[in-house]
C-alpha cells in the first residue's frame, strides 16, 4: 500500500494533516522586569495551567490586533501596536490541532491589569515562570524570556 491509499489515521504523525491553530501570546514586562502570566480557569480546555495573556487569531486579523483586543478583553489594559515587539515563537502538536504561537513582549500599556474573565493572574519574575505548571506549547518560550530579562 502507497502512502497515498493510507487513511490520513493511519499515516506518520509528520505526515497526517492536521488543523492549524494561530494563537498569539504576549509577555507583559513591568518596570521590576516581572511578567504577567494568566491561569486558565475552571471549564476551559487545560484549566488550571498558567499562561502568557493572548489569544486565537481570527480571520482576516493581523497577530497585532489579536493582542490589541484580547489584551483588553482578558486584562483591560490599552497596548499601542507600537509597543509590542516580537521576540519569538512556539510549535506544537497536540493530538487534534498543530498550535503556531507567536510570543510578543510588551512593556508599555494604559491601564492597570484586571483579571476580566475570572481568571488568576500573577506577576513572576522570569526565572520562576518553571515554578508554574504550563501549558506543553508555552514550556519552548521560557528560556527566551528568562535570556531577555535576567
Amino acid at each position: 500500500m502507497t502512502p497515498k491509499m493510507l487513511r490520513p489515521s493511519r499515516l506518520p504523525l509528520g505526515r497526517r494533516k492536521m488543523k492549524l491553530t494561530l494563537v498569539v501570546a504576549c509577555a507583559l514586562v513591568d518596570v521590576d522586569k516581572r511578567v504577567l502570566i494568566a491561569q486558565r480557569p475552571a471549564g476551559k480546555a487545560l484549566a488550571g495551567l498558567w499562561e502568557f495573556p493572548g489569544g486565537k487569531v481570527e480571520p482576516g486579523e493581523r497577530p497585532e490586533q489579536t493582542l490589541i483586543r484580547e489584551l483588553h478583553e482578558e486584562i483591560g489594559i490599552t497596548v499601542s501596536e507600537a509597543c509590542l515587539a516580537p521576540l519569538t515563537f512556539a510549535s506544537h502538536t497536540y493530538d487534534d490541532f498543530h498550535l503556531l504561537m507567536p510570543l510578543y513582549i510588551c512593556r508599555r500599556w494604559e491601564g492597570g491589569v484586571i483579571a476580566r474573565e475570572g481568571q488568576q493572574l500573577a506577576w513572576v519574575r522570569a526565572n520562576k515562570l518553571r515554578d508554574y505548571p504550563m501549558p506543553p506549547a508555552d514550556i519552548p518560550l521560557l528560556p527566551h524570556l528568562i535570556d531577555l530579562l535576567m
